[in-house]
């Protein structure tokens, strides 16, 4: 296991580079500057705006900005904000949090509701319960987060009043895991929608294949159980294709939690994306692409080391 763990993440180092060199090139070669959001607030004279570019380093070629970026990071230091002269260290601290609550919540929760409405449907296929839960998957796949969450936010706060608009935690009133909990609720449940829908038809496909499985007819034949069939032979190994779909979710996340966090006034990395992205602050864009990359090879390696550890059969010591 050691080894598979090391091989791995000596594969996702030079993939991370890679990234963060498209991005970095990217973002440098994107119309205007940072200069660009000065000089519309603060009126900057010519001379004045050239030592500005000058001090940000923003007149050298992107290819020396990414080396000195690169040494950086090699140092543990991931530039400071233009916007608020911040270390972006600090600036990804405060907001990670948020977002990996958020991220845990919604992995939990859809996985929790899915898997067993996937099996249900599954071992009672073509029933009313599989006709509506299908129905439900396919409606959660096709509704898109932006207007779901405009939904959830009528219905449940606006006319019900069951739970609040946004924000992270009720005004003046403290922390508590309580009240965390119950503004986490709905973009929790908004987010965890779409996942829901995914991991049910893909627990529904998966079931079906190996239901139909000769141990699975032969388990039968020997007076087990229908709930032993099901959940203990069974569903081990339809569990190896949702193990990797584990790995394909934290991306779209990442990617989710960014309209939701703005919609629901969230204070994670999402919002601070679009922050950076209106004031260009190309350092802490960098600091955000470098997290989702990291987040996204640590996830993929998660999965994997799962996927193992639910089939025996595979060595992790070979090749794969």
């Amino acid at each position: 296991m050691q080894a598979f763990i090391i091989r791995r993440l000596l594969i996702a180092l030079p993939v991370t580079l890679l990234i963060t060199l498209i991005m970095f090139v990217i973002i440098n070669l994107a119309p205007g500057d940072p200069i660009d959001m000065f000089v519309g607030q603060q009126g900057l004279k010519p001379d004045e705006i050239e030592r500005l570019r000058a001090d940000l380093g923003l007149n050298e070629p992107v290819y020396v900005r990414y080396v000195k970026w690169l040494g950086q990071l090699f140092e543990g230091n991931l530039g400071y904000s233009y916007l608020d002269n911040q270390p972006v260290i600090h600036r990804l601290a405060e907001r990670l949090v948020p977002t990996l609550s958020l991220m845990i919540f919604v992995i939990l929760l859809s996985h929790v509701v899915a898997l067993p409405i996937g099996v249900l449907s599954a071992v009672r296929q073509y029933s009313w319960l599989d006709y509506l839960a299908t129905g439900i998957a396919f409606f959660g796949v096709s509704f898109p987060n932006f207007f779901a969450g405009l939904v959830a936010i009528y219905v449940f706060s606006l006319s019900l009043g069951w739970l609040p608009t946004g924000g992270l935690e009720t005004m003046g009133a403290g922390f508590s895991v309580a009240d965390r909990l119950y503004h986490l609720l709905l973009p929790g449940m908004v987010l965890a929608f779409r996942e829901m829908g995914v991991l049910v038809r893909y627990t529904r496909s998966s079931m079906l294949d190996v239901i139909r499985q000769d141990y699975v007819r032969t388990a039968r034949a020997a007076g087990l159980s229908e709930w032993s069939v099901t959940f203990r032979h069974a569903l081990r190994n339809a569990l190896l294709p949702l193990i990797t779909m584990l790995g394909l979710m934290i991306p779209r996340l990442f990617a989710g939690v960014v309209i939701i966090e703005q919609i629901f006034q969230w204070p994670g990395m999402g919002r601070l994306a679009i922050e950076a992205i209106l004031s260009r602050d190309y350092p802490v864009l960098m600091g955000l692409t470098l997290s989702s990359a990291v987040a996204v090879l640590v996830g993929n390696l998660l999965a994997d080391v799962l996927y193992a550890m639910a089939d025996p059969r595979i060595r992790l010591s070979g090749k794969r």
